[in-house]
């Protein structure tokens, strides 16, 4: 089984691209942070890259942006390529099969209005 389930924000706007046959794919970076922190108390982030295509990899491109937090559903991949310089190089990657939008368009900071939320005491959970 090969499944990768990530959430975490974009890095950088994503860069939307046509193959030679017109199909469209979209790559971008995400970070995600790990749940613990490091001796000093700094976050530890991850950064991933993430390729998407055809109507995904459109969607992508069309309302991603960066700072926005995103879902990642995929599998990953690792590849290879020569590069200008003729050294081989390899990449690895999480190919996107399903992406969720969790900040709307042009609210990258990813507040939550706390309005309508009840506070609860910790004694009062179950567990």
């Amino acid at each position: 089984m090969n499944k990768v389930i990530l959430i975490g924000n974009l890095t950088k706007y994503p860069e939307v691209r046509t193959t030679n046959n017109g199909t469209y794919v979209t790559t971008f970076s995400i970070a995600v942070n790990r749940k613990y922190k490091a001796q000093d108390g700094s976050q530890i982030t991850d950064l991933f890259d993430i390729v998407a295509w055809r109507q995904l990899a459109e969607l992508c491109g069309k309302y991603l942006e960066k700072g926005r937090k995103i879902g990642i559903v995929g599998e990953l991949q690792t590849r290879s390529y020569e590069s200008k310089d003729g050294t081989k190089r390899y990449v690895t990657e999480i190919v996107a099969s399903e992406v969720e939008f969790l900040t709307p368009k042009g609210s990258v900071q990813g507040t939550v209005d706390a309005e309508g939320f009840t506070d609860v005491d910790d004694q009062d959970l179950p567990f």
